[in-house]
């Protein structure tokens, strides 16, 4: 059976994983058993509400490969919340 993604390679995503932890990052492959993702984010509330703060504090690379049976779901993320990755890992504003 072939499953039609709404996400390719290259698109920011967010996936639910197993325990709980929601992240928001870029697709950088997608295989049988893995993905990998770069610069992950996760979503954390504060005082000011809905924050992103990175997933991984001391790694030394920004690419990370998940086995995909730790994974909940991946969806593409919202162009608002795509929008306010973009420019918080890379500092460039995208114009609305």
């Amino acid at each position: 059976m072939l499953i039609s993604k709404p996400y390719t390679v290259g698109d920011v995503v967010s996936i639910k994983l197993i325990n709980g932890d929601e992240l928001i990052t870029r697709l950088e492959a997608d295989d049988t058993d893995t993905i990998t993702i770069s610069r992950p984010m996760a979503i954390t509330m504060g005082a000011q509400g809905m924050g992103l703060i990175p997933w991984v504090f001391l790694g030394e690379s920004e690419k990370i490969t998940l086995r995909k049976k730790h994974t909940f779901f991946i969806v593409q993320s919202k162009k608002d919340a795509s929008d306010q990755y973009i420019e918080g890992t890379t500092g460039i504003a995208l114009v609305k």
